[in-house]
């Protein structure tokens, strides 16, 4: 989600360490989690808010599809996919000859 790796994990460990000293480090993870779980709690609260009010019609709607890059990726990338499987295959050849190439086109 985040993109965190391991050594920038440690690093933002040994930073935290060093600025809330080790007596109050314990205290503010507890903190921190209770409110990732609060918040966590909300959004699962407004989802099932949100498919509730939407009514029986969407009982297939998924929250992600309002997400810009999920949208176009299903419905203009996996019909691709399904269709056209393996990799992508260079332009067909007319007669033997590539098709025409403009430069003033691309």
């Amino acid at each position: 989600m985040f993109n965190i790796g391991a050594g920038e994990f440690i690093v933002l460990g040994i930073l935290a360490l060093l600025i809330l000293g080790p007596d109050q480090l314990p205290k503010a993870a507890s903190q921190a989690g209770r409110a990732l779980r609060q918040l966590r709690k909300f959004a699962d609260s407004a989802k099932n808010d949100l498919r509730e009010g939407l009514g029986p019609e969407f009982k297939d709607f998924d929250v992600e599809d309002l997400n810009p890059r999920r949208f176009v990726q299903k419905h203009f990338w996996d019909d691709q996919e399904d269709s056209e499987p393996g990799p992508r295959r260079p332009a067909a050849k007319l007669n033997g000859r590539r098709p025409p190439y403009d430069r003033e086109a691309t």
